[in-house]
C-alpha cells in the first residue's frame, strides 16, 4: 500500500464530536490575527514546502503567534510541535519519564478534541494545512488511540516521533485502524538502511519515515540522501530540510554539503507526495530572527523548484 491509495480526511463522525466547538468558529481566525494577510501558498512545482515549528523555538510558541510566523513566511504547510498543541488544547505538559501519568476523563478528552477543531479551523481559515503533528504518544492504548483522534481532527496525514523500532510495531495496528501514518524521525545515528531492507518498512502499512536529509549527510560522513529517497519514497511521509556538512556542521543553506536543491528537484520530477519541511537549526545571525531565516529557506526552496 502506498500513500497515494489513502484518504486521510477526518470522518464525519469525528468532526461531529467537535460540533460544539465548530459552532462559534466563524469569527475566530481573522479576529485572532488582526488585519487579514494574503493567503499563503508554498506549493512550488507541485512540492508542498512547509516547516517544522521547532524552527521558531524561543520566538513563537503559542498557536496564534506560530500562525502569524507561518503567514509572514508565506507557508501554507506545517508540522506542528507538541508544546504548541498542548498549550492551545489546554492539555498538561507531557509526563516526565518514569512519572505516573494522570488519566483525563472522557469529558476532558472531548474538550481537547473540541479545541483541536478550533485550532484546525484557525489555521485552515488562514490558508495553512496542518499536515503533521508531533504530540507525544502516551503509555496506554487509550492514550495512543487519543493521539490519533487528535491527528484526525487537526486534518493530519501523519504523526511524527523519534525512531524506535519497538514502538513502530506497537503503533502499527493503531495507525492502520485510523489510517494515519506514523513517520519516524532519524538523527545522525539511526539513519535509514541503504545496503539492506530497513526493518521499519516491514512494521506496518502506515509506518514510515520522517527523513532528515541533513542528519543523514552528517551521520554518514557525507553520503547523499538521494539513494534513500529513491529506495524508500513510498514509505517517506516527509523530509526535514537542513544543510549540514560531513563533519557535522550546521550551516545556512547553500554553505553545507546537503543536496537540498537536488532533493527538491527529485520530488518535483517524480511527483512523489512527500512533504518538504524546513527545520531551522543553524545559528541565527546577529540582527536576524528565526522568522526571517525561515523566509530565506522558503525563498531557497522556491528558487530550486522554479
Amino acid at each position: 500500500m502506498t500513500r497515494d491509495d489513502i484518504d486521510h480526511r477526518p470522518t464525519r463522525r469525528t468532526l461531529l464530536r467537535s460540533a460544539t466547538a465548530l459552532a462559534g468558529l466563524a469569527a475566530l481566525p481573522r479576529g485572532v490575527l488582526g488585519a487579514t494577510p494574503p493567503s499563503p501558498n508554498s506549493v512550488f512545482g507541485g512540492v508542498h514546502v512547509g516547516t517544522n515549528t521547532y524552527s521558531y523555538r524561543g520566538e513563537r510558541e503559542t498557536a496564534e503567534d506560530t500562525l502569524k510566523a507561518l503567514l509572514e513566511d508565506g507557508l501554507s504547510e506545517v508540522e506542528l510541535k507538541a508544546a504548541t498543541i498542548r498549550s492551545y488544547l489546554g492539555m498538561p505538559p507531557a509526563a516526565r519519564s518514569g512519572a505516573k501519568p494522570s488519566r483525563p476523563s472522557d469529558a476532558r478528552r472531548q474538550a481537547y478534541l473540541a479545541r483541536a477543531a478550533e485550532l484546525r479551523a484557525m489555521y485552515n481559515g488562514n490558508g495553512v494545512n496542518i499536515h503533521i503533528h508531533k504530540l507525544e504518544f502516551g503509555p496506554t492504548d487509550e492514550d495512543i488511540d487519543f493521539n490519533f483522534e487528535v491527528a484526525k481532527v487537526l486534518g493530519c496525514k501523519a504523526i511524527t516521533t523519534e525512531r524506535n523500532d519497538a514502538l513502530a510495531k506497537r503503533l502499527a495496528p493503531f495507525a492502520e485502524k485510523h489510517r494515519i501514518w506514523v513517520a519516524f524521525h532519524n538523527h545522525t545515528e539511526n539513519t535509514p538502511a541503504i545496503d539492506a531492507v530497513d526493518p521499519l518498512t516491514r512494521a506496518g502499512d502506515f509506518i514510515g519515515f520522517n527523513f532528515d536529509i541533513g542528519h543523514y549527510v552528517a551521520g554518514t560522513k557525507g553520503k547523499s540522501p538521494i539513494p534513500v529517497l529513491e529506495k524508500y519514497h513510498a514509505k517517506i511521509v516527509s523530509l526535514h530540510l537542513k544543510d549540514r556538512t560531513a563533519a557535522g556542521g550546521n550551516l545556512p543553506w547553500g554553505r553545507g554539503e546537503t543536496p537540498i536543491k537536488e532533493v527538491l528537484r527529485l520530488l518535483k520530477r517524480e511527483k512523489w507526495p512527500i512533504y518538504a519541511d524546513i527545520e531551522l537549526e543553524y545559528p541565527i545571525p546577529k540582527g536576524s530572527t528565526a522568522v526571517k531565516e525561515v523566509a530565506k529557506c522558503v525563498a531557497y526552496c522556491k528558487e530550486a523548484l522554479a
